[in-house]
């Protein structure tokens, strides 16, 4: 199930390419999904680290998911999936909200998206400069702010033994990136 669902999210994010970069689009969630299966994480989390901008980002919707990969993965996809239609003030405030209830792999592919993300950043800054702050619907400050609540609310209703090493990643990548 984790390579059907690396060849659909490959199929489906086809020509889209990454912020910044003329990267293609699903090295993206290639990563994720690694990240969450060095984590050891079941097969279901897996694949959805690979779908979970596939609702956001191209035309399937989440029956699509389920249809193809069952209720768990469509569920974990739902949940992590943002309202575009929204501002993106909105949007950022719900992944917060829903990373302090989440149950621990929604949070789990949460952090390993966001580290990705703020990985590629630190990148980005390092190679092009501040300017990249232009391609983004929210500059230095807001994404600081949204990183930043990112951080401090990821362990909330973890025990130690349930926290994966690359949560302490990203909160060293946000430390790195926005002081």
């Amino acid at each position: 199930m984790i390579e059907k669902a690396k060849v659909f999210a490959t199929e489906a994010h086809k020509g889209q390419m990454r912020k910044n970069s003329n990267t293609p689009y699903i090295t993206h969630p290639t990563r994720v999904a690694t990240q969450l299966q060095k984590a050891g994480f079941r097969t279901e989390v897996i694949c959805a680290g690979y779908l979970h901008d596939v609702v956001e980002d191209t035309p399937y919707n989440i029956e699509d998911i389920e249809k193809h990969f069952g209720s768990t993965v469509a569920k974990l996809v739902a949940t992590h999936t943002e309202d575009k239609t929204k501002s993106w003030q909105v949007r950022k405030q719900h992944t917060i909200d829903t990373l302090k209830n989440a149950n621990k792999e929604v949070r789990y592919i949460i952090i390993a998206d966001k580290l990705d993300n703020l990985l590629g950043l630190e990148k980005d800054l390092k190679e092009q400069g501040d300017s990249i702050w232009e391609n983004f619907n929210a500059g230095y400050e807001k994404q600081k702010w949204y990183n930043k609540s990112i951080a401090e609310n990821m362990y909330t209703g973890l025990n130690d033994d349930e926290v994966p090493s690359y949560f302490r990643e990203f909160e060293e990548a946000v430390k790195r990136v926005f002081g």
